[in-house]
Parts: structure tokens; C-alpha cells; sequence
């Protein structure tokens, strides 16, 4: 079909806008993330299918007949440090790599190692095991600002057109910071428990330097705003959500909507016991909650916890986009997810689709999501 609503005729910057703030006469947006189903085929040097030699990723896109989350749009979004301090790199033998950064309060170190199976690197010292490293850290904090470039933003625009509105992800809050950037999971907990006034701190720290990247934030043109948080509560309890992450929330958001931003949060994993904060956190959507038989929650319990105020963007699993399952376990899966959630619903997969899936599948999402946009008045 080559309806003028069907996505590869559409300006799908314009509905991604409409979309989120309500304006789009109930209409959905496909939006898959695939980023892992092209790295890693880029990684190990595997040639895409036939149908996409020659094709740049966008075009693939169009002829799926899908819109792109940009998230590359992170890129125009720089931390500075103050003057006095100095970053390197300072590689060991063929596989390991020392990132240093030199401030007057100290010097933090980062060690990773490189694998041959992921651009990634594993890392095997993080920058803060230790008190004293945490104070470092949080005077770079304090003394770091953001900036704006316009140049980076004038290039994603031309290379990646109008598959989508611009977007862009905030540095992890508290303690998704100690768990994945700077800590770990087991440090981080016995930080919190056992650092007393230096991890508050640090954490006042921390969101004094968000806070300030929301003022670079609130000045530009990106009006979709993640916190990119991968958030799950294997490992962040209620109490520590409660405690910790919903008044930085509270307080990021609504400086976001003071500048009519619209702002998600991304939690995957296991989430049921967390979903109860959903509507209070100061949200306009959640990204990736994933239903089972992947995640913890079945669809109804989403729908249940998000009500009529909070938008879900993804929800089809990831694992349904591999031959394990049948095509029409994902047709299902796909109108199940528009029937509960439509008009509040970026529809995409949650999490990503893997290296594994097969890319046929994202067409075949996109006709089910035209014929629902074609049928609506």
C-alpha cells in the first residue's frame, strides 16, 4: 500500500511531535530501536541483507516503514570541565586503556579492557571505589558545566532528515550514576548505606550539575527528553526510589515543563514493584517497560499502573522479533499493545531488537500500525 498516512509518506518528525503532545488525532508512531541489530553486524563485519547494500541506515529505515528514536542527538550536548583539569588516555599493552582525568583535588582513574566481541569495554577498576575518590568526583561535579553545539545539531539534521523528532538523553540520576557509570551495583549499595555525608554529597553534586544542563537543555530546539536510567528493581528497591530518585524527578521535570519539554524515562527488566510511582514521578512517558515473557509485567498490569496520563513508548518484546516465536505472535502482541494503550503510545520494542532478530519483522510491525492510522477518521 502507499496510503499518504502509512509512515514512509509522512513527515515523521511532525508526528512524532503530534504524537506526544496530543495532537495527532489518535495516531501511532512506529519507532523501533535496531541500533544493536546494524552495530553488530558493523562489529564482526557481517553484510546486511541483500534488499539494504548500498542503503544508508535512514534509508533502510524509510523503506521499513519506520521512524528512528535520534537519540543522536546526545551528541550536541557537551560537558566542559573547569580549566584546571586534564583528561587522557593512556593505553597498556594491545587490549587495556587507562582513562585519567587530573583535577587539583586529585586524580581519577578508569581502567577498561577491550573485547573482541563488542565495541563496549569491560571495566575491570571503576573511578570511584573509594571515599576520597568520591569527593574528587563530586568537586568535578560542582565546577563542570554544559554547552550547547550547534554545529554537531546541524549534521544529525542532515544526515538523519525527518525520521523523527530530535532527542536526546540526560545523564543517569543518583543511583543508576553509582551503578553503571561510576561505581557498580555492590560498591554502590554500601556506599549509600555506609558513606554517609560523602555520598550526599555527592549526590547533591550530581544534581546540581543536571540541574545546569537542563538550563543548555530548556535553550534548544530538542524538545523529547529521556532519562536514559535504565531503571529495574533487581536492583533499585522502592525505598531507594523513593528516597532517592523521585525528588530529582520531581525537580528535573518540572524545570523541563517550565520550558514545554516533554519529558520519559527509561526503565527495563523486571519493573512490577516500582510501577507504582509511574503516575507520580512527573513523567509524560516511560520508555521500554517490557511485558512478559520477557519482563515481569503482563500488558494489563502496564496499563493498569500508567491509566489514561502516561504515555508507554516501546512495549512489543524483544525476544518477538526472533524465530523463537511465530509472526503471529507478534501480529497479536502488536494490536494487544495499540488496543490498550493508543493514543498514548510511541510504539517500539522493548528493549532493542537483537543482532539475532529478523528485520522483516519491523516492516511487518509498520503495516499492522498503517492499517490502524489509515482506519482512524
Amino acid at each position: 500500500m502507499n496510503r499518504p498516512t502509512d509512515h514512509r509518506n509522512l513527515d515523521l518528525w511532525n508526528l512524532n511531535l503530534d504524537v506526544c503532545y496530543g495532537r495527532a488525532n489518535g495516531k501511532v508512531i512506529w519507532q523501533p530501536r535496531i541500533l544493536a541489530w546494524f552495530t553488530d553486524r558493523y562489529f564482526s563485519n557481517t553484510p546486511l541483507p541483500d534488499r539494504y547494500n548500498g542503503m544508508t541506515e535512514p534509508e533502510i529505515y524509510r523503506d521499513l516503514g519506520c521512524s528512528n528514536r535520534l537519540y543522536f542527538y546526545n551528541d550536541c550536548f557537551r560537558a566542559v570541565d573547569p580549566p584546571s583539569v586534564k583528561r587522557m588516555d593512556v593505553p597498556s599493552g594491545t587490549d587495556h586503556i587507562t582513562h585519567v582525568i587530573e583535577t587539583p583535588k586529585g586524580t581519577l582513574t578508569e581502567e577498561v579492557r577491550v573485547t573482541p566481541n563488542s565495541w563496549y569495554r569491560i571495566e575491570e577498576k571503576r573511578w570511584i571505589e573509594s571515599p576520597e575518590e568520591m569527593r574528587i568526583f563530586t568537586w568535578l561535579l560542582d565546577n563542570s558545566t554544559w554547552e550547547w553545539n550547534q554545529r554537531t545539531y546541524d549534521h544529525m539534521l542532515t544526515e538523519w532528515g525527518r525520521l523523527g523528532a530530535p532527542t536526546m538523553f540526560m545523564p543517569r540520576v543518583n543511583v543508576q550514576d553509582l551503578y553503571i557509570n561510576t561505581m557498580g551495583v555492590e560498591r554502590g549499595v554500601y556506599a549509600i548505606y555506609e558513606w554517609g555525608s560523602v555520598i550526599d554529597d555527592y549526590f547533591r553534586a550530581l544534581h546540581g550539575n543536571h540541574m545546569r544542563m537542563i538550563d543548555v537543555l530548556n535553550a534548544s530546539p530538542i524538545m523529547l527528553i529521556n532519562f536514559g536510567d535504565n531503571i529495574h528493581c533487581s536492583t533499585l528497591s522502592p525505598k531507594l526510589y523513593e528516597e532517592f530518585v523521585l525528588p530529582a524527578y520531581i525537580e528535573r521535570t518540572s524545570k523541563l515543563h517550565q520550558a514545554g519539554k516533554w519529558v520519559f524515562s527509561h526503565w527495563d527488566g523486571n519493573v512490577r514493584a516500582l510501577l507504582p510511582y509511574a503516575r507520580i514521578s512527573g513523567l509524560d512517558g516511560i520508555e521500554a517497560i517490557t511485558p512478559q515473557p520477557q519482563g515481569d509485567v503482563t500488558l494489563e498490569e502496564v496499563k493498569d499502573a500508567l491509566g489514561d496520563q502516561i504515555y508507554l513508548l516501546d512495549g512489543i518484546p524483544a525476544i518477538y522479533f526472533d524465530t523463537t516465536f511465530s509472526e503471529e505472535v507478534l501480529a497479536e502482541c502488536t494490536e494487544k499493545v495499540i488496543k490498550l494503550f493508543a493514543p498514548r503510545l510511541v510504539l517500539g520494542v522493548s528493549d532493542e531488537m537483537s543482532s539475532q532478530g529478523e528485520i522483516e519483522r519491523i516492516r511487518l510491525v509498520g503495516e499492522i500500525v498503517d492499517n490502524y492510522n489509515a482506519s482512524l477518521p
